[in-house]
């Protein structure tokens, strides 16, 4: 499904992006930042071509109570995102359960790629686990920051910054894969 709009909006982590499809009242894609609100909206675009750009403000409800969340997750607010309404008509089948799951993990929390694959009932799978992930059209809607590798170390993260923007989401959730240091 094509979207009806997008918008870039500020956040704590950066300007993130959002596109949606008005007629179905769903997401069909958000951006974690990529350096800027050009930069941000640039990738979105590349992603989802042909589509309007409308301030915030603009966009319909779903829309602005959906930025609202995300704002206020990404600022360390205890927010649920796992009701916000979702395009999943482009996403392999197998994405698609990753991601059911990952919206699952509580906020907070992690889990492993491997512990992810075995709740799916993929045993072995933790590499395609990790490339769903990489490919997460919903970040950070679909929370794959929450999913760590093996031993709690951070892994991988797709998003502009890696691991660091992976790590400051996190901390602003609670969790710290690494101990502060004084420097």
């Amino acid at each position: 499904m094509s979207p009806d709009g997008l918008a870039v909006f500020p956040t704590a982590v950066g300007h993130c992006g959002i596109a949606w499809h008005g007629e179905s009242d769903v997401i069909v894609g958000c951006q974690l930042p990529e350096g800027g609100v050009d930069a941000t909206l640039d990738r979105l675009r590349d992603r989802l071509p042909g589509a309007p750009v409308h301030e915030p403000a603009a966009a319909p409800a779903f829309v602005r109570t959906a930025i609202e969340a995300i704002t206020a997750s990404l600022a360390g607010e205890d927010v649920d995102l796992s009701t916000i309404r979702l395009d999943l008509s482009g996403v392999p089948a197998f994405a698609a359960r990753v991601y059911a799951l990952a919206r699952e993990i509580p906020r907070g929390t992690t889990v492993t790629y491997g512990e992810l694959a075995l709740r799916l009932g993929e045993p072995g799978a933790a590499r395609a686990v990790g490339g769903a992930l990489g490919a997460n059209p919903f970040a950070p809607i679909v929370p794959c920051h929450r999913i760590v590798a093996a031993g709690g170390k951070p892994g991988g993260f797709s998003a502009a910054g890696g691991l660091a923007t992976k790590e400051r989401i996190l901390a602003a959730e609670g969790v710290h894969l690494t101990e502060p240091t004084l420097f």
